[in-house]
């Protein structure tokens, strides 16, 4: 499996970077994590995401979406809010989410040789 990237899209649009550390509590994070990307998913306007996590810790995640309101419906699903919720009591040490408009958008593959 070769792993890109995710192409880029056709500007403007909004990303959402969420950079967090985690803690030691697992129960129930692969679950939730799961449907968030099922539900996320089913969202009009979501572009997709893409997300790592450093050997010590640090993990980022950005979340594109075609506008502010599609991102918005996302912000206010129930099951995301319960996910907040939960992070916040259980999953996170910390986090921050920053949110921009992205005016500019290119990309490059190397072609096969």
């Amino acid at each position: 499996m070769t792993i890109q990237p995710l192409p880029a899209f056709e500007p403007p649009y909004v990303m959402s970077v969420f950079t967090s550390v985690r803690t030691q509590d697992d129960s129930g994070y692969p679950e939730t994590l799961a449907r968030m990307i099922e539900l996320v998913g089913d969202v009009p306007g979501f572009l997709g995401y893409e997300s790592a996590r450093t050997p010590g810790g640090l993990g980022i995640t950005v979340a594109y979406f075609r506008d502010h309101a599609s991102m918005a419906q996302w912000r206010q699903d129930l099951e995301h809010q319960t996910a907040i919720r939960r992070g916040r009591a259980s999953w996170y040490e910390s986090y921050t989410l920053h949110v921009a408009t992205v005016e500019r958008s290119h990309g490059f593959v190397r072609a096969d040789t």
